[in-house]
């Protein structure tokens, strides 16, 4: 970690052993959706797309239908039969967020996970998962997001000790001249890596103003990647396709794939924009035209 570290080098260099912290919180935690329930899981932006990757994982665990919806689009009526609502917001004041909570209240029991517990979000939810250990001062999320989502990986049973070890070895490789000075990054990944994968694309596009997409690895040759060249990046988290790799190579971009834990992996991209960021002379802890929560006038 560099000397003039920001809160962003600082708060991402931190996820190993927060991450420790949240997987155990998660193992504990008695209030989180049981097994069977159907669950709508609601965030925005980070927390979406976490919302997201907790949501495939869950179904894909067999403990219930879980659908993972951006809070200003979520469809939360009766018809729809959720046992429980589960809000996922670093600053807890977020008003797409306080208004589905406000709009369930006494009908769909709710859960909160907030890095800011002292926040409107709590008197509003039926229950409350605190990680305070991992909330931020960077506008830009790292841990907040990464620590909810091992906590969630951890309340499913997963044993998160790799995605840790892994976390720790993302933080020591090498950060390649190729990626900082790249033109445009692709994210792709199927099932709960693909909401890495949309997460991966906004770190870089918040932090350093980057040309970044993102796609269900599989959708990928259905049109995007007819934009792949030379001096650009694909990355994939989590399995490949059949053929995806030598598809990419042949376009002349960079293919990227690593076998860590895809979580762990997200830790090296965050450092990638991190870079990107101070090699364009950006602040990565104040971006442009982004505050750390939106908050919309009534």
């Amino acid at each position: 970690m560099s000397a003039t570290a920001t809160h962003m080098e600082r708060e991402l260099h931190s996820q190993p052993e927060v991450w420790r912290t949240a997987a155990e919180l998660g193992a504990a935690e008695k209030g989180l959706p049981a097994p069977g329930a159907r669950v709508a899981v609601v965030g925005c932006g980070t927390s979406w797309f976490m919302a997201q990757a907790y949501a495939a994982l869950r179904e894909a665990a067999g403990q219930g239908v879980t659908d993972a919806f951006a809070a200003s689009e979520a469809p939360l009526g009766e018809a729809r039969g959720y046992d429980a609502l589960v809000a996922i917001s670093r600053s807890g004041t977020t008003t797409e967020v306080l208004r589905v909570l406000e709009s369930t209240r006494g009908r769909i029991p709710s859960i909160s996970i907030l890095g800011d517990p002292d926040t409107p979000a709590t008197p509003l939810s039926d229950h409350t998962v605190e990680l305070p250990f991992a909330d931020e001062q960077s506008v830009v999320q790292t841990r907040f997001a990464t620590s909810a989502l091992a906590l969630l990986r951890a309340h499913l049973g997963e044993d998160l000790g790799t995605a840790v070890q892994d976390a720790r070895e993302a933080l020591e490789a090498p950060v390649e001249q190729e990626w900082i000075d790249a033109e445009q990054f692709t994210f792709l990944g199927t099932g709960w890596t693909y909401g890495l994968a949309r997460e991966a694309a906004l770190k870089m596009r918040e932090a350093s103003q980057s040309w970044t997409e993102s796609y269900p690895a599989m959708e990928y040759r259905h049109g995007p990647i007819a934009i792949a060249a030379p001096g650009r990046v694909t990355w994939l988290f989590g399995a490949e396709p059949e053929g995806l790799s030598a598809e990419v190579t042949g376009t002349g971009a960079r293919f990227v794939r690593h076998s860590r834990d895809p979580l762990a992996d997200l830790v090296l991209v965050q450092r990638i924009a991190l870079e990107r960021a101070r090699a364009r002379g950006l602040d990565p802890d104040n971006p442009r035209s982004l505050t750390r929560s939106v908050m919309l006038e009534s």
